[in-house]
C-alpha cells in the first residue's frame, strides 16, 4: 500500500516517519514545500501522479493563541480549506484518510465525566472550530476515513510542553503552572502507533480518541517531568496565565479501547520518552 504523510516536517509527522522506518514499511512524506494542501490544482496533480493509497494527515496550523489573530486566515485555509481539499482527493482517488484532530472540538466545560466521540460539539477556540471544520469534511466526503482526536501532545520532534519545562528548569529553581485544567497527555509515539494500528487492523472507519491513559493536570503533568530535578512547581489559577485562545478546564476524552489497542498510562509513556531523549 502506498502511504502519504502529510506535515512530514512536523512533530507526529516525523514520529510517523520514524515508526515507519523501523518497520521497513515505504512512505511518501511531503511538507508544504512538497505539498501545498491549499492548492486545490497541486493537490490533485500529486495524487494523479503518486497514488497514495493510505494518507495520514498530520499536516496542521496549530499556534492555537495566534490562531485568534495574525494566523486567522492562515488556520482557516490549512485546517478548514485544506483538509477539505485533502478529503475530496482522498474520495477522487479511493485513498484511505486518517485525519488528526483535536480535544478543542469540544467545549471543554464539564466537570467529570469523559467526552464520547458522538458528543456535542462546542469549540471555543478558532483552531478547535476550524479542526471541527475538517473533520466535517472528511466525514461529508471521504467513504474510508479515521478521524482521531488527540490532546497535550509531545514528542521527541518540535516544540511541546515537556521541553518547556525541562528548558525552563535549567535557569528557574521555581515555576508555577496551571493546575484548574485537567485532561490527557499524549506521547507522539502513542499516537502515531495507534493510527497505524487502524489501518493495519482494519478497524470500523470512524472517529476515534486517542491519547495516554489517566489523566491530570498541567501542573501535576509538570511535577512529573520535572520530578528528578531540583525545581520548585508551584500550582497557580489559570487568570495567573490569560492566553488569547480558551484552553478548556476540562478536557479528558473516552479512549478507543474497543479497538484492542493498549494505551499506556501518561507516567509510564512520558518516563519512557525521557529516558529516550536522555539517552
Amino acid at each position: 500500500m502506498k502511504i502519504l504523510i502529510t506535515g512530514g516536517n512536523g512533530q507526529l509527522g516525523q514520529e510517523l516517519q520514524y515508526l515507519l522506518d523501523e518497520r521497513g514499511i515505504a512512505y511518501d512524506a511531503a511538507d508544504v514545500d512538497v505539498l501545498d494542501i491549499t492548492d486545490e490544482a497541486k493537490v490533485d496533480t500529486y495524487f494523479a501522479k503518486n497514488r497514495p493509497e493510505i494518507v495520514y494527515h498530520c499536516a496542521a496550523y496549530t499556534a492555537v493563541d495566534k490562531a485568534e489573530g495574525e494566523g486567522k486566515k492562515v488556520n482557516e485555509l490549512v485546517n478548514a480549506v485544506g483538509s477539505e481539499i485533502m478529503a475530496k482527493a482522498c474520495k477522487k482517488y479511493d485513498a484511505l484518510m486518517v485525519y488528526v484532530s483535536t480535544d478543542y472540538v469540544f467545549d471543554g466545560l464539564r466537570t467529570e465525566g469523559e467526552y464520547m466521540p458522538d458528543d456535542p460539539k462546542g469549540p471555543r477556540n478558532e483552531y478547535g472550530r476550524t479542526k471541527l471544520l475538517g473533520e466535517q469534511a472528511i466525514e461529508k466526503y471521504c467513504d474510508k476515513y479515521y478521524i482521531v482526536r488527540t490532546a497535550w501532545v509531545y514528542g521527541k520532534w518540535g516544540h511541546n510542553f515537556v521541553y518547556t519545562m525541562l528548558n525552563l528548569a535549567k535557569n528557574h529553581d521555581r515555576l508555577t503552572v496551571v493546575s484548574d485544567q485537567i485532561g490527557r497527555p499524549t506521547w507522539t509515539r502513542t499516537l502515531a502507533e495507534f493510527l497505524t494500528y487502524l489501518v493495519d487492523n482494519n478497524i470500523e472507519y470512524g472517529i476515534y480518541q486517542c491519547s495516554n491513559d489517566g489523566q491530570c493536570s498541567w501542573y501535576e503533568f509538570a511535577k512529573e517531568i520535572l520530578k528528578d530535578k531540583d525545581v520548585e512547581v508551584v500550582p497557580v489559577s489559570s487568570d495567573e496565565y490569560p492566553t488569547a485562545a480558551f484552553r478548556p478546564p476540562y478536557s479528558v476524552m473516552h479512549l478507543a479501547k474497543e479497538t484492542g489497542f493498549e494505551f499506556p498510562m501518561w507516567q509510564d509513556a512520558l518516563a519512557e520518552f525521557m529516558k529516550q531523549i536522555e539517552e
